[in-house]
């Protein structure tokens, strides 16, 4: 079987880099998304790659079919079903091209295969209602799950929906419900990894500094990881942006250091003397590069362009998927 793949909302190309890591048989014709900055990154990864810089509402099944491809890798648009967001769900705007491609799905004739990949809410939410019945429409054969990381050994919490929809057959191990582990996984005993298989020492360290005015309103609210953490916070696009619930900050001196100086702010009344020692502790946030790490971008294989600003390359990476698991996905829906 060799797949021949359609990366729709392709962002900074995870489906592409998860369909390189499966070692699926298979290459992406043409990639499509309606964010320029992220079809820079993408163009700058895989400059042999079609990229389509279009609103897919305007694909339609006839034009879908003159790219020769039989499998349809996707990421839309999460802030219709995120907690924090406005939860419009299919009213939300943004919801429409996704919307269009269900409408359309019955008439592609040629796509076979289809990962659809979204936040974690989505299950809940009247998109996927919609989606599902356009897959039963289109006698394709679905299995959902909802998955993190960390179940493969990964430091980072990024629990996310995911659907594998495919015409061949069902599912070996398909059920009604939405499965929270991975089935089979040659991950899945493997020794957990640690923060500091993930972080570097560099210059961009320098502007990854936590600025004393962060320090000082929100030093107790930040989630701080530390060289031997097993975990890591979700990151959000808006991590650097806001302090509290967009990814954690990273601690080189360990968990001792920052509860020995817990104890000792409790003895300090003047502020002055609380930020110096905060700032003891050096904490600061993970590099973009290093939040790619966590997500599992290839170290020699993926980069931003240098034009590209870090607050950009920050919401980029949070809008963008876990490759690893992408991958192991992949296996699954293209299994004998």
């Amino acid at each position: 079987m060799d797949c021949r793949v359609l990366e729709l909302f392709s962002g900074i190309g995870g489906m592409h880099y998860a369909l390189k890591l499966s070692q699926i048989s298979g290459s992406v014709k043409a990639a499509a998304d309606i964010n320029t900055i992220a079809n820079d990154v993408y163009r700058h990864n895989h400059a042999d790659i079609k990229v389509l810089n279009n609103n897919i509402q305007k694909f339609t099944p006839e034009f879908i079919e003159t790219l020769n491809v039989n499998t349809i890798l996707m990421s839309p648009p999460c802030q219709p079903f995120t907690r924090v967001g406005n939860q419009k769900d299919v009213d939300d705007r943004r919801s429409d091209p996704f919307v269009h491609i269900c409408q359309i799905l019955p008439q592609l004739n040629g796509i076979d295969f289809i990962l659809m990949e979204n936040v974690k809410g989505f299950e809940t939410s009247k998109a996927r209602e919609m989606f599902v019945e356009s897959l039963k429409k289109s006698q394709f054969y679905y299995q959902e799950f909802i998955l993190s990381p960390t179940q493969l050994g990964v430091p980072n919490s990024r629990h996310r929906y995911y659907c594998l929809a495919r015409r061949t057959k069902s599912f070996g191990f398909a059920v009604d419900s939405i499965l929270t582990e991975l089935p089979t996984s040659e991950y899945a005993a493997t020794q957990i990894q640690q923060i500091s298989d993930f972080v570097f020492s560099s210059t961009d360290e320098i502007s990854a500094h936590i600025p004393e005015k962060v320090l000082k309103k929100y030093f107790r609210v930040l989630d701080i990881t530390y060289p031997d953490s097993i975990n890591s916070m979700c990151f959000t696009k808006a991590y650097t942006h806001y302090a509290e619930g967009t990814g954690s900050v990273f601690c080189p001196l360990g968990k001792e250091a920052v509860d020995k100086c817990c104890c000792h702010l409790q003895l300090v009344t003047d502020d002055n003397q609380s930020i110096e020692l905060i700032k003891t502790l050096q904490l600061r946030y993970f590099t973009p590069r290093e939040v790619a790490n966590l997500m599992c971008f290839p170290v020699e294989e993926f980069s931003f362009p240098e034009r590209i600003s870090t607050k950009s390359r920050y919401r980029l990476l949070g809008n963008s998927i876990n490759v690893l698991v992408v991958s192991e996905l992949i296996k699954i829906l293209f299994e004998d």
